[in-house]
């Protein structure tokens, strides 16, 4: 399995990114969960959002919605995540993550990864 991150970047405060996350090595038409971390520096880790592939529902954490949209391109194998109004709060390293051993989730909390990416550095600075 692989997960490669791309786009990320220095942004002014109220910008914007998308990030894409390219997937290999496994069924994209099976069930799993597919997510975005970041992890600032100083702090843990936190789940920012994911989608549950069987229905497609998605889950933010508080701070991102309404600014934040995931999505997937299910004939490219990739996800991405939409980031508007970004703020420096923001900064950090996002990674992608994927659980292959569920279906679906009703919190971020539930999502167990077992493969990740290697990250894209986010900057949100003036």
């Amino acid at each position: 399995v692989q997960l490669v991150e791309s786009g990320g970047g220095l942004v002014q405060p109220g910008g914007s990114l998308r990030l894409s996350c390219t997937t290999s090595g496994f069924t994209f038409d099976d069930n799993f969960v597919i997510g975005w971390f970041r992890q600032a520096p100083g702090k843990e880790r936190e789940g920012v959002s994911c989608i549950s592939r069987s229905d497609g529902s998605t889950i933010y954490v508080d701070s991102v919605k309404g600014r934040f949209t995931m999505s997937s391109d299910n004939a490219k194998k990739t996800v991405y995540l939409q980031m508007d109004s970004l703020k420096p709060e923001d900064t950090g390293v996002y990674y992608c993550a994927v659980d292959l051993d569920v279906r679906w989730i009703r919190a971020i909390a539930q999502m167990l990864p077992g493969y990740w990416g290697q990250g894209t550095q986010v900057t949100v600075s003036a």
